[in-house]
């Protein structure tokens, strides 16, 4: 038996019958970050001491019978959620060695669980960019036909590599506008976001605070419900934590039942089929969406105009908030610190030293929109925008249950990390194309504006590699959404155990 294929749910099952410990499983981990954790470049901190004690308290746990729902677990934080005494670095220069003195409300509640921690996943510098290069700490691989050295997308890259890759059971992510369901798109895995509230962003590195939603990566339905269970739920300390949370948290802690396909009526956005996407992608979506017409479901066509100004929306929203956001990043309290004369220029040398290029170009493109001058054409305007969208949204709602799509107009073959141009802006070291870009972020982020619950799901391998199909469903209507994400699931029968995918 190869522990490092188990899901999630078979090995929790394997734990709780005592077939295997919590020791063996999580050395199991750590022997291969060890393997391949290098190349894969997905961990910025292992916490390889942290993981063997936590893994010696669940064997004890279960020994004693106080084993809790995720008993001995090993997981993986994305390095933006804050974790007391362990260095938390949001994938910055400028954070590169900050150690909390609290945690985050997600990465507590998976402790409480009994989960154990191997360590923090790299990631996209603060979350900003689909890309795996604007690390300060380099770019994670993909995991899939490494010899290509492919992008896993981003923002949570490291996350995404992790769990493909046999490095993690099942980690934690984040997503603003697909950085969630972009990389498990590319990296043949199931990444859930939340309606917005249902995992609280206490203790969470804000990039947009309107947009970002903490999530899970697992590689099959059911382990993403399992760790939505223990990550979800009411938090007092944060003014957005919704107050459903807790009860969507106690429906996915049962395994979860089929939704009935007779009578569902699935809605397909008439403006995204104009978007330019792979052909091998568009077939194998079709072949999807006949399959649910063959169970019994309803396929409707539904308009949301606006949904083609989402990458327009999304600039200006994200930047003018990350701007607000990462001002407190000044080097007077905490992180990186250089000298200057005064103290306007002490800020200015901390800033111009600890930001990368892309992250300094969104925080001067946020912060014009904030001004005075363009306040009310930009930021105003978009906000305006971002209400009739969601009125188009409740409306399509109306006349469907869920909204499927492809999760990404490509697979990873376009995304070589060694192509070093920057198709996004001059300043950036993106690897995807503009129009990628564009295309990605329409497909998604119509999610992020209006808090919905939103999972990709591997449907196929296309062009040799893996590609997402993407559900919406309504707001706090996150089970239904796995409920049909395990349609798909079933229907597709991909095989992404890590062995498979590391080709050994």
């Amino acid at each position: 038996m190869n522990l490092i294929d188990l899901t999630l749910t078979e090995a929790l099952a394997k734990l709780r019958a005592r077939e295997i410990t919590a020791v063996e499983l999580t050395t199991a981990y750590l022997d291969r970050i060890e393997k391949f954790g290098a190349e894969l470049n997905c961990y910025i901190t292992v916490t390889r001491e942290r993981a063997l004690a936590d893994a010696a308290e669940s064997d004890r746990r279960y020994a004693d019978g106080t084993n809790r729902g995720l008993e001995g677990i090993p997981i993986a934080m994305k390095d933006n959620f804050a974790t007391i005494g362990i260095r938390s670095t949001g994938g910055s220069h400028i954070l590169e060695n900050f150690i909390p003195g609290y945690e985050s409300t997600v990465s507590q509640k998976l402790a409480d669980a009994g989960c154990v921690l191997l360590g923090k996943t790299n990631m996209s510098e603060f979350g900003m960019s689909s890309s795996a290069k604007t690390s300060y700490f380099g770019p994670s691989l993909n995991p899939y036909n490494r010899g290509m050295r492919l992008s896993p997308g981003g923002s949570s890259s490291g996350s995404a590599t992790a769990v493909a890759a046999g490095l993690c059971c099942a980690a934690t992510g984040t997503d603003t506008g697909n950085s969630i369901r972009f990389p498990a798109s590319l990296c043949g895995l199931v990444g859930m976001k939340p309606s917005y509230g249902v995992c609280s962003r206490f203790g969470c590195f804000p990039f947009a605070s309107s947009l970002d939603h903490p999530g899970v990566f697992g590689r099959n339905v059911d382990d993403c419900a399992l760790m939505l269970a223990a990550a979800a739920g009411f938090e007092p300390q944060e003014s957005t934590s919704a107050t459903v949370a807790d009860k969507i948290a106690d429906s996915l802690k049962s395994p979860l039942a089929e939704l009935p396909l007779r009578g569902l009526k699935i809605g397909i956005i008439r403006e995204l089929e104009s978007l330019d996407i792979d052909p091998n992608i568009k077939s194998e979506f079709n072949r999807h969406i006949e399959n649910l017409k063959s169970n019994g479901a309803e396929i409707i066509k539904v308009s949301v105009p606006h949904v083609l100004d989402l990458e327009t929306l999304y600039m200006v929203i994200s930047r003018a908030e990350a701007s607000s956001n990462l001002a407190r990043l000044d080097g007077m309290r905490y992180g990186l610190r250089v000298e200057g004369d005064g103290l306007d220029d002490t800020y200015k040398k901390t800033r111009a030293a600890g930001f990368g290029p892309y992250v300094k170009f969104r925080l001067v493109t946020g912060a014009v929109m904030l001004t005075e001058k363009f306040y009310k054409d930009c930021f105003l305007q978009a906000t305006k925008i971002r209400r009739i969208l969601d009125n188009e949204l409740l409306a399509a709602f109306e006349k469907c249950d869920l909204i499927v799509n492809p999760t990404c107009p490509c697979t990873a073959d376009a995304a070589p990390l060694n192509n070093e141009s920057s198709p996004e802006n001059s300043l950036a070291a993106d690897e995807f194309s503009a129009q990628n870009f564009y295309m990605a972020d329409t497909l998604t982020i119509a999610a992020n504006m209006s808090g919905l619950p939103a999972a990709s799901v591997p449907m196929a391998l296309c062009n040799g590699l893996p590609a997402g199909l993407h559900i919406m469903g309504r707001r706090f209507d996150d089970t239904r959404v796995l409920q049909c994400a395990k349609h798909i699931e079933k229907f597709a029968a991909f095989d992404n155990r890590p062995t498979t995918v590391m080709g050994e």
